[in-house]
């Protein structure tokens, strides 16, 4: 049996106000039904690990907060990603025309926007407001690093500007000021909602199938890929050396890898390689342009970094800063050849910033838009400390505590990693 989770949702209180959205109750009438808090899905769908399951997201016939009392605030946190103003203009069309709520404002520059020295004016969110932001990539909003961990400073601003429903959306820093947010909104008996979205480039939420954003980054990894065989193809022994985002996790690599089957090396950080030696990298490169007179490598910016000097720095969110592993491989490539005496032509792109700011595709605008709405329905419903996500295709919510408890990573024995090394022809493992 695997780990027994705590799945449950913490509500600020009894749900006695009927909702104002109009639903169904029984089948035939036309209608989608309401949602219950005993409505489930089985975590895990294997047997016999089907134990744990989640709460499907979705409108309750009943609500805590009487929408014509509800202020609603919005946050965007941490880098920009796809979708960014997808999930805003969601949340407030469906706090607007679903629910009634008209007073509803955007913190400026995430968590920051919420600390008594910010001088950024809040922004007053109306569906004129965001009409057509979903057609433009980053956030109206703005988003910045750091601020989360002042949380008693953020619930002082909650509670002076009377704050009922706090909408996050972030990655793992940002879920994580959010729950100890809650938690101190629950130490002081406030009742303010404070509901998460997830979003992180990376895809590295636990038990969460899908952050929004990864799509898009992927869809725009493969044009880039794309480019470097080309270059790589029109050079003698060209190589095409391509950065993605990817810190901890490798995801992006993997999946763009699998899009566009020109790569010929992938590496990533939950896959450990050597650059030297009878196994290593470059060894493996060299024998690769031997046969076939060019290259292509994708690399995630976090793969390789046991192998540079550590900075020693750390950004305003306590993430340790890496080295840079494309400038680096580049280096180690072209001294590597020179001392083979062998001719090379690498060509290194790093689109890191180009595919985040990239407006969503048409999967992650869908999504961002269910996202959203589910969001909103959790706030209303008194549910806090909760994140709105995707898992076994259904929409659920999920304790934050939960998410942030451990990281997602590409399994190096599962049947993605399986098919990336299918697709590559590299070899299982580059150690020695």
């Amino acid at each position: 049996m695997g780990k027994k989770h705590n799945f449950e949702i913490e509500s600020l209180g009894k749900c006695t106000i009927p909702s104002p959205i109009n639903m169904g109750n029984t089948d035939g009438d036309g209608l989608a039904d309401y949602v219950s808090d005993s409505d489930k899905i089985l975590f895990d769908i294997r047997l016999p690990n089907n134990e744990d399951t989640l709460e499907l997201a979705g409108p309750r016939k009943n609500i805590y907060f009487n929408p014509a009392h509800v202020k609603a605030a919005i946050c965007t946190c941490g880098g920009i990603c796809p979708g960014l103003n997808n999930v805003i203009r969601s949340v407030v069309r469906c706090l607007y025309y679903r629910y009634g709520v008209k007073r509803i404002i955007g913190i400026r520059y995430g968590y920051r926007g919420l600390l008594a020295s910010s001088t950024e004016p809040f922004l007053d969110l109306t569906p004129d407001v965001v009409d057509d932001i979903q057609e433009k990539g980053g956030t109206i909003l703005g988003s910045s690093r750091g601020g989360g961990d002042k949380t008693s400073e953020i619930v002082d601003t909650l509670e002076r500007m009377n704050i009922n429903i706090l909408f996050t959306i972030g990655g793992d820093g940002t879920l994580r000021g959010a729950s100890d947010i809650a938690d101190e909104v629950k130490r002081r008996g406030l009742k303010i909602a404070i509901v998460g979205i997830p979003k992180t480039i990376d895809n590295d939420l636990a038990y969460i199938q899908s952050s929004f954003g990864f799509d898009t980054a992927v869809s725009q990894a493969v044009p880039v890929i794309q480019g470097a065989h080309v270059e790589a193809k029109n050079a003698i022994n060209g190589i095409g050396l391509v950065k993605v985002m990817g810190r901890g996790s490798g995801f992006i690599a993997a999946h763009a890898t699998l899009a566009q089957s020109d790569v010929n090396f992938c590496l990533i950080p939950e896959n450990p390689f050597d650059l030297d030696g009878a196994n290593g990298l470059l060894a493996h490169l060299k024998s690769r342009l031997m046969k076939r007179g060019h290259a292509v490598i994708l690399v995630a910016e976090g793969a390789g970094q046991e192998l540079m000097p550590t900075t020693g720095k750390k950004d305003a969110s306590g993430n340790v800063k890496y080295g840079d592993i494309g400038i680096f491989l580049k280096d180690k490539i072209n001294e590597y050849f020179k001392q083979e005496k062998m001719e090379v032509n690498v060509k290194y792109i790093d689109p890191s910033y180009v595919i985040r700011s990239a407006p969503a595709d048409s999967f992650d605008s869908i999504y961002c838009a269910r996202l959203g709405a589910n969001a909103v329905h959790a706030g209303m419903a008194g549910k806090t400390g909760v994140l709105v996500s995707m898992m076994n295709n259904c929409f659920i919510n999920m304790p934050i505590k939960e998410a942030v408890s451990s990281r997602s990573q590409v399994d190096t024995e599962s049947a993605l990693w399986r098919d990336v090394l299918e697709n590559t022809g590299q070899p299982i493992s580059m150690k020695n």
